[in-house]
Parts: structure tokens; sequence; C-alpha cells
């Protein structure tokens, strides 16, 4: 594991977790154990180690990767006490293994629990995690999960049960800049973690093998002292042709990303070859130029690197990886719930484990949803900390109400593709951590919600097993549709008939507070609030309202799904809901 610095404070009188020998236990890391048989609970993959660190590490100076992104690291909650459970190794996971876990986290006195995994969608009463996490939900505690890395085809999510919080991943605003410049002045932002600036100090031959552009092999050419131009087949290079491109003296490597990643660039370190990638639409310029003429030596190119560049413009963005609604196990309920870092995220590493050639590294970047949920992660635990008597449905609603759709060039968040993102994409929006200590309203849920939920959804005896409760009846609990979950998101049919949506707020703002609804949705689809205003006297007094929502009848805008937002504003507080109208809805 990758060395922690012990957080302030031990640990609380309740916990009761233990490190599994020959691991020691410190004032940060107070839990490790492995689920999976024996005494082995070393990370050989790196993927625990990283997570961990993004959710709870503790300030460390001095951090880089590779030489690049260079400062002081620290995760989401830096002064959290740490467990871990290891449920799978480099050869994959055992269902049973990860419930264990859950089970173990929960009795051991976990506020919250992080699971980077996932499969393909299956419905809620057959799928493990889902199951599980309902059990971890009854006890208090919230489940963040990855929301997964099959995008950008719709309907790919995995973890879509609306007790667990989904995440999706997006962009931050640094790059690991590696410019290409051609010969005749273009030039082509791209990114690499393989970097030397002695390289961008002159031009070098470029060479583009047609026919045979992915690079597998250079039989009977002499690419020695040149650039090439390679394709990729997958959101990362091949190793391979990395290989065939070292073996056959070339001086570096042009990666061009597949067409359907759009802006999105996923960077890891090999080996030692200055490289860049760059996007679809810049590697077809770059192509272009090698094909121009038929003197080779007329076309040169370099690689510009300039380590890492802060503020980018724009960020986030949806990383094309990221899977993307609709729910597929339960289409009335939006997921991901939100969006977060996911994209080439710098975090911690076990320096046992090679990354890219001989040498240690105790820091590594990488991206996906699993890196994504642990800073949300990270956000539950200061969230229980401020509030600890609150409900999982409530934390999860305050992190969904205080997010944010729009970049840091104050537009709407945008997709890998740089078109505005929809709500299946992002969630309720980009997660913002300064805000979540105090939504002011928060829509919350209990067991018995969720238990009603299923009965609607799937039946009794998909309830039964969910709930692990045999003589539990949905006569008991009622049932409750998809569209009347007390969910922040407010997911309706779309049609010209009015439908209507109901919905709970609790006050955990001031005591005496007054919020008036705020609609912001395109002009073709009829949203009627009612109350229009909710006031309140106490402190968690709720309040009940309704969502109509129609479309326009013959309105040429009008299409197959409309997005909007709520928000309730007060003197202090603003709480937005998404609002998404879906013709694919099946009224219930």
């Amino acid at each position: 594991m990758a060395q922690v610095v012990p957080a302030a404070g031990v640990a609380p009188a309740r916990w009761k977790g233990k490190c599994q020998a020959p691991v020691r236990c410190n004032n940060k890391l107070v839990g490790l154990v492995s689920l999976m048989g024996g005494n082995d609970t070393t990370d050989a993959v790196g993927h625990g180690t990283h997570t961990a660190g993004t959710a709870a590490g503790h300030f460390v100076d001095g951090v880089s990767a590779f030489g690049l992104g260079r400062g002081t690291a620290a995760g989401i909650a830096p002064g959290a006490h740490l467990a871990m459970y290891k449920v799978c190794d480099g050869e994959g996971c055992f269902e049973s293994d990860i419930l264990a876990g859950m089970d173990a986290a929960v009795k051991d006195g976990v506020d919250v629990l992080s699971l980077s995994l996932g499969g393909p969608s299956i419905p809620l009463d057959k799928d493990l995690i889902a199951i599980g996490a309902f059990g971890v939900m009854s006890k208090g505690v919230l489940m963040v999960c990855a929301g997964g890395n099959s995008g950008p085809t719709p309907s790919t999510l995995s973890n879509e049960a609306p007790w667990i919080l989904t995440v999706g991943a997006g962009s931050v605003d640094r790059s690991y800049r590696a410019t290409v410049r051609l010969g005749d002045g273009e030039a082509f932002d791209g990114e690499s973690l393989t970097q030397d600036k002695r390289f961008s100090a002159k031009a070098y031959p470029l060479y583009y093998p047609q026919g045979t552009s992915y690079c597998d092999y250079f039989d009977g050419v002499n690419i020695t002292g040149k650039v090439v131009v390679c394709d990729t087949e997958t959101p990362l290079p091949p190793l391979n042709s990395i290989q065939a491109v070292q073996a056959a003296g070339g001086a570096g490597v042009v990666f061009i990303n597949e067409a359907d990643f759009g802006y999105t660039i996923v960077v890891e370190k090999y080996y030692n070859l200055p490289m860049s990638q760059v996007t679809a639409t810049d590697g077809a310029k770059i192509m272009g130029y090698a094909r121009v003429g038929s003197t080779a030596a007329a076309h040169t190119a370099t690689i510009l690197f300039n380590s890492s560049i802060v503020h980018v413009k724009p960020a986030p963005i949806v990383a094309a990886f990221s899977s993307r609604g609709p729910n597929a196990a339960s289409p009335g309920v939006l997921k991901p719930d939100i969006m977060a870092p996911g994209l080439n995220i710098l975090a911690a590493w076990p320096s046992m484990v090679p990354i890219g050639g001989t040498e240690s590294y105790s820091y590594n970047v990488a991206s996906g949803t699993s890196m994504a949920a642990p800073h949300v992660t990270g956000i539950v635990a200061l969230v229980k900390k401020a509030h600890p008597e609150w409900s999982p449905s409530a934390v999860k609603s305050a992190i969904m109400t205080t997010s944010s759709t729009a970049d840091n060039a104050g537009h709407p968040i945008m997709d890998e593709e740089h078109r505005k993102a929809s709500f299946y994409s992002i969630g309720a929006g980009h997660v913002d951590a300064a805000k979540v200590v105090d939504p002011g309203l928060v829509y919350d849920l209990d067991v018995g919600d969720y238990s009603a939920y299923i009965c609607g959804l799937l039946g009794e005896p998909a309830m039964k097993t969910i709930t692990g409760n045999s003589s539990l009846t949905c006569a008991a609990v009622g049932s409750i549709p998809e569209a009347q979950l007390n969910y922040p998101a407010i997911l309706v049919p779309l049609s010209e008939k009015p439908f209507k949506a109901k919905r709970t707020v609790t006050n955990v703002g001031p005591a005496m507070s007054t919020y008036t609804a705020h609609l912001d949705v395109p002009g073709w689809l009829k949203v009627k609030v009612e109350p229009e205003a909710l006031e309140f006297t106490s402190a968690m007094e709720k309040k009940t309202f309704t969502v109509t929502v129609s479309s326009r009848g013959g309105d040429a805008d009008a299409g197959q799904l409309a997005e909007g937002s709520l928000r309730w504003v007060s003197e202090d507080h603003v709480v937005r809901s998404p609002i998404i109208a879906d013709a694919r809805v099946v009224p219930t």
C-alpha cells in the first residue's frame, strides 16, 4: 500500500474495525482486511490505493506524477479516517466477496461506503450490488458507486438503484499539454504523461503509415528518427504500437483518438517514448498534412511539451467513457445522480505496482468513473461530519440540489463533442463541495419509501428479495410509481396530456424561511408548480408541492426529450432539481 500520513485524532470509540496482520493500523488507516481469503491485503493493481487516496488522502507536499502536476496533494476529506476492504485482485472479483465487504464495513461502523465497481445493467432484484446496497442504506450508510465506463453509448450505466449515489466522470481544468507543431506552422494541443522538453528543440520528419495506421509493424520501412502518426483503437494507445515504434527507431509518436471520444483525451504513462495524443478532428488535419505532396522529407513536426497547464477552459466536460442514462433498470429515475472529476486524476499509487518500465512511483494518473466516485465519497464524509443525523437520502439530496450545471467559462456543461450535455450524462450536475453542507432543503426517503418503490417497479417477490424481509408485503408497504418517488430529480413522461409529480422537501436551513419556485424550461414545455411558494416556520418542517408537465402540442421545436430545472429560491439558498420530460418513459 502507498504510505499514508496519520490523521489528527484517534478513531471514534464506536469503530470496530481492524487491520489484518501483518498490516499495522494508525490514526489514518484504521481498518484493512481482505475478504478474499488469506492474509494478502496488498494492492497489486493500484486501483484501491488511487481511489482511497482520492477520497481521504492527507495533505502531502511536493507531489507529482512523473514530474508533472507538481504541488500539494490531498484527498477530498483529508482529516477522515480510512478503512479499506479488499474484494478484488488483478484477476477480478467475486460478488460474494463484494457483499462480504459491504457487510464488514457496516458492522465495523463506517459512515460512508465507496465502491468503484460495477457490471452491466440487470433488474434490481438480480443485481447483488443493488441488493447489498439496500442493506447498507437501511443501516444509515450511504453507498457511493461508479456509474460505469461504457460511454458515450446511451443506457450503459452500472449501479442504477435509487438508494445508491451513482457518479459519472468529467474533466478537470488541468492539461498535461503536449502540442504537436507541424512544419507549416499549424499547432494542435494534445496531452501526454511522457514529456521530454529536449525533444521540442528540433523538427523531425513526419511519417504516417498509410494502410498500417495502427503502427503494429514497420516491415521494410525506415522510421528511424521520425515522428510517427498512429491511430488508436481504444481510449488509450495500444502498448504494442508504442513498442513497434520504439523497436523500429522512431523518435516520437502522435496518437489520434477514435472519433467517438471527441475532445476527451485519456492519458497513461508509457515507457519513455515522447508522444502526444490528439483528438480525431486535429488528427485528421495532421494526417492531411502528412499526405500532402510526394516528398516525405517536406513534412516535419515536433512536440512541444509544456508540463501541466491549469485553468483550462472549458471544464468540466463529460468524459467520453462515462456511462449514460437513461436508466435501463428503472427508466423513471434519473441516473447518474451526479458528475465529479474522473478524467486524468493524479492520486496515490502503490510503489511496487509497475506503471511503465521498472522505475517505482508513489503517484499515478488514472481515469474512470472509479476515480469520480471517491471524490463524492469524500464529500459525503464531510457532510456526515457536519450533519451526522442526516439520512443517506438527505445527504444525496444535498449533493444533487447544490450541484452546478455551468462550466468554468460560465456556459452549460458540455459533453465530449462540445454539445450541451444532457442530464442523462451529468445527472443533476457537477458536484460543488463548497455548498453541500448547507443545502437549505432536502428530499428525504426511508426504507419504507424504497420498499414501496420496488413494489411499484418489480412487484412483491422482488421487494422481498431486495429488502431481505420475506414477511413483508406490498399490501403493507404500499406502491410508489417511479415518477412519484421523492427523488431530487424529476423525471416524467413527455406528452400533451399533463402529468403530475409530487415531491416533499424538508427544511434543514433557517427555521423561518420562504422559498419561491423559479422555472428554467424550454418554451415548448409547459410546467406548473403548485404552490409557487413554500413558507417554513420551524426546522425539519416538511412541505409538499406538485409539478405538472406537458408539451405544447404542435410546436416545431418539440422533440422526444425536454430538459429544464426547478429552483426553490430563498434569501440564503437555491435548491435546484433537474426536470426531464422524456417521451420514452411510460406513464405510471
